[in-house]
């Protein structure tokens, strides 16, 4: 057994090993040993274990940011240019009723059909259709309009059970009907009866302030402790107790897309907007697009997915038909959508354009798009983190939430404020901004530690503020693909 010295007798070695008379001891029976005269070996590099924690990005990808100086911004988007009512009554053998809705927003406000205008009427349950000329077209009272119309192939519209062929509307009320000219006699002095004005749907939306804060005491600031780090942000090197300020800046910078993919208005039965609670709400990516977009529930796997995929593309023909659109999805759907393509033929799938990434296959595959053509679309399909991350939408099975389809490009509408039609992206963000604030992404320190000295706290404070919402235009031209158990 090694003879144990005193403390005060230990002997310094000119080299770094351990001998028997340079060590400390801590028999001292409180529970140390011989082991705790060493150091503990310490990684001085931070473990990545989530790789990169960041979901930003986002919208900085599909959109654009631009100032604005008011608390509301409001856009104007056209509605259809022809004539078309739905659900219309067959209340007779020569007339069609239908409801006028006086409210803006609508195609067309109030009846604008006028009598020699020619007409297509359709079931959409039965696919059955008859075309006919409008003899009356009346408001017969503020909020229904009555049509005499007299078929061109049959004596009238409940004529069914005459020659063959004849269609048969009696009683239904789901009727369809659009306007596909006018007729007129020889020698007809008056022209049409109604002037169709155009109308417009306005939207509108507002910014909502967000703020975080990170706080250290000034004591803690004289523990120095350094970390080696590889940031989200692409920096890397060593950090010292401001690393957590440096996460603090990446979660805020997530926090201001975050809150304009799921932000929802005030309204129904809630009481944030109640009173002097002053709470408005903005309106969210998800919450545009199920009010005022397309909405696909449970996108199927690869044997009915197909038929799926085309009912979309059915629907967007009726909208904007825009060619090229980015799908952002989660694992499941994206497993989905390849189990789907790996079912068609490569002539199927070939003929991408890549025209949003300058024509470039390397450059999409690059950004993590794979790019695919079915009828007259061009589609580039890339994982959405925000949808997958274990923090966020990834953190349940079911998250209601499995992608969105996003227009490329950009649309024209009127802008409110400069009085001008403009054209900008689908999706862009506006932030307040002006001469004198410009609150895009603001951040400052406070206390009297870290060089700040603005107050006796003793204490650094790190403020980040933003105030910003997002404008969805033309939100009919997205689809939402949600799930439910």
């Amino acid at each position: 057994m090694p003879v144990v010295e005193a403390f005060g007798s230990i002997k310094p070695s000119q080299k770094q090993q351990v001998l028997i008379d340079n060590y400390l001891s801590f028999n001292d029976g409180s529970g140390n040993d011989f082991a705790q005269q060493y150091l503990p070996e310490i990684y001085e590099q931070e473990v990545e274990r989530y790789g990169n924690r960041t979901l930003s990005g986002f919208l900085r990808m599909v959109g654009a940011e631009m100032p604005m100086t008011s608390d509301q911004v409001i856009w104007s988007e056209q509605n259809r240019l022809h004539v078309a009512y739905n659900d219309v009554s067959c209340t007779g053998a020569a007339t069609l009723t239908f409801a006028l809705d006086a409210a803006a927003g609508k195609d067309f406000v109030g009846n604008v059909i006028s009598a020699n205008d020619t007409i297509v009427i359709m079931d959409p349950a039965s696919g059955a259709e008859l075309k006919a000329l409008v003899e009356i077209s009346a408001d017969t009272s503020a909020t229904l309009a009555t049509l005499t119309v007299k078929p061109y192939t049959q004596q009238d519209l409940v004529a069914g059970g005459g020659a063959a062929g004849e269609v048969d509307f009696t009683g239904l009320t789901t009727l369809k009907i659009f306007v596909y000219g006018s007729e007129f006699k020889k020698g007809t002095a008056d022209g049409r009866e109604r002037s169709i004005t155009p109308s417009f749907t306005q939207f509108s939306n507002s910014p909502i302030i967000i703020k975080d804060k990170y706080e250290i005491n000034g004591s803690d600031t004289a523990q120095i402790g350094w970390v080696e780090v590889a940031t989200e942000d692409g920096t890397s090197g060593f950090l010292w107790y401001l690393k957590a300020e440096s996460e603090t800046r990446l979660r805020f910078e997530d926090y201001l897309e975050m809150a304009l993919v799921e932000g929802e208005k005030v309204s129904g039965t809630s009481t944030l907007g109640a009173g002097t609670v002053g709470y408005k709400g903005t309106e969210g990516l998800f919450s545009a697009i199920a009010g005022r977009g397309n909405t696909i529930n449970n996108f199927t796997g690869a044997n009915g997915s197909l038929a799926d995929f085309d009912s979309i593309l059915k629907n967007l023909d009726t909208q904007g038909a825009i060619e090229e659109n980015m799908l952002f999805v989660d694992r499941g759907l994206a497993l989905e959508i390849d189990d789907m393509l790996g079912g068609i033929s490569d002539g199927g799938q070939g003929g991408t354009a890549y025209g949003l990434f300058e024509n470039s296959e390397e450059m999409a595959l690059n950004l993590g798009f794979s790019g695919f053509r079915r009828g007259s679309y061009d589609f580039y399909k890339t994982d959405w983190k925000y949808l997958n991350d274990a923090s966020t939408r990834g953190a349940v099975a079911v998250s209601g939430i499995e992608g969105v389809l996003i227009p490329a490009g950009t649309s024209t509408v009127y802008d409110q404020i400069l009085g001008t039609n403009i054209r900008r992206p689908f999706l862009h963000v506006r932030y307040r901004a002006s001469q004198a604030d410009d609150r895009r992404m603001k951040s400052w320190i406070t206390g009297s530690v870290g060089g700040a000295y603005t107050s006796a706290l003793d204490a650094m404070q790190v403020h980040f503020l933003s105030e910003r919402c997002l404008v969805t235009q033309g939100a009919n031209n997205f689809v939402l693909f949600t799930a439910s158990a």
